[in-house]
């Protein structure tokens, strides 16, 4: 009994020395990557595991418009930890981070006003992620928050080599209807129930450019959780906050064929 007790306490010991260094392996690596749009110098942020080898999808990820904050960073490592390479880019400018509401208004009026700055910018965010190495290019999606859910869906609208694409409470005004048709991958729609700012008719106006244009389409509308969700103020967004990362998890291994 006492050789048993002996042998099975160095054999957990092995098992636990072996598991923590798989653990250890396989960390998340992250750098700022400067980049530049016109005369405009964006500092984006890139997630990876370096435990994986070779090319894998690539993730571009846009952000709310408090801008590139630690949620947003936050974000594109839990994305990262999936198995995907992430970048998550920025739509106002290195170091641009608006701490008010009029500030956050003030830097998304920008774009929402122009929206061909707005594909603009967010392309030179794509362009980053396609040339990285580890990307693999034919399988590339996009997702974003918000103000970032706008740009996500401007962004497929011009016709971006994309599989996927996710707003999460995203906003849905100002779309031409008839751009939808340039989608080229599916779409998944993550809405709050009670969103007050991005009201259900304004998303079921989009679906209904999805269904004219044909596009692969689902959408999935969480009771209780108004705006923002993903920043859960209530125990319905908080539910809802965990539904939408399985959502995305099922999404990206699907159109990913991972």
């Amino acid at each position: 009994m006492t050789i048993m007790r002996v042998l099975s306490a160095v054999l957990g010991a092995v098992l636990a020395s072996v598991l923590h260094a798989g653990i250890a392996r396989a960390e998340i690596q992250t750098q700022y990557v400067d980049y530049r749009h016109g005369d405009t110098t964006l500092s984006g942020y890139l997630a990876y595991d370096d435990s994986l080898a070779g090319r894998r999808p690539g993730i571009l990820m846009f952000h709310d418009r408090a801008g590139l904050t630690d949620k947003a960073i936050a974000d594109a490592r839990m994305m990262a930890a999936m198995g995907y390479v992430v970048f998550a880019a920025d739509m106002f400018g290195k170091g641009v981070l608006p701490q008010s509401v009029p500030e956050m208004r003030e830097q998304t009026d920008v774009h929402r006003a122009d929206r061909s700055l707005m594909r603009a910018r967010a392309q030179a965010g794509l362009d980053v992620l396609s040339a990285n190495p580890m990307v693999d290019n034919p399988r590339l999606a996009v997702i974003g928050y918000c103000f970032g859910g706008t740009v996500a869906i401007e962004l497929a609208e011009t016709g971006a080599p994309l599989v996927g694409v996710i707003p999460v409470h995203g906003s849905f005004d100002g779309f031409a209807s008839e751009a939808a048709r340039n989608i080229q991958g599916r779409v998944l729609i993550l809405h709050g129930g009670e969103d007050r700012p991005a009201p259900l008719e304004e998303v079921l106006m989009f679906v209904d450019d999805l269904r004219a244009a044909e596009i692969v389409w689902q959408m999935e509308l969480y009771s209780g959780a108004g705006h923002g969700f993903s920043e859960p103020g209530s125990p319905s967004e908080e539910r809802a906050d965990r539904e939408y990362r399985a959502a995305i998890e099922r999404f990206f291994a699907e159109v990913f064929g991972a």
